[in-house]
Parts: structure tokens; sequence; C-alpha cells
């Protein structure tokens, strides 16, 4: 859970601020906007598939542009 405590002479607008970076921060919102509507299982697991193919391209182009 996320607390903000308001500091002394700070502002509700401040403060309401810093929740909301520690929020985005944390992936609440993408948490939500993920499970805010329903996908079938098959979409599912091709997109986690998809999601895998990304960050193994991704790690081999890192590991290629390296130098040591």
């Amino acid at each position: 859970m996320i607390k903000v405590q308001v500091r002394p002479n700070e502002s509700l607008e401040a403060a309401l601020r810093r929740f909301k970076r520690q929020c985005n921060h944390a992936g609440v919102f993408a948490e939500i906007k993920e499970k805010s509507f329903f996908v079938k299982p098959t979409t599912e697991r091709r997109l986690a598939g998809l999601e895998r193919k990304r960050v193994i391209k991704r790690a081999e182009r890192m590991r290629r542009n390296a130098r040591f």
C-alpha cells in the first residue's frame, strides 16, 4: 500500500503529485488498465510469447553492442 505523509508547509496539490508519482512508479495504473477488461487466455498466451521474443531480441542486441 502506498502512503504519503503531508509534510509541514506542503500544499495538498504537492502531496497529491507525489502520491501519483509513487503510484505510477509502482505500476498501479498499468495494473488497473490491464485488469479493466477481459482478455481471452489464447490472446494472453500469444501476447506473452511475443513479449518473450521481444525481450530476447533486445538482450541479444545489447550483448552484441557491449564492448569490453
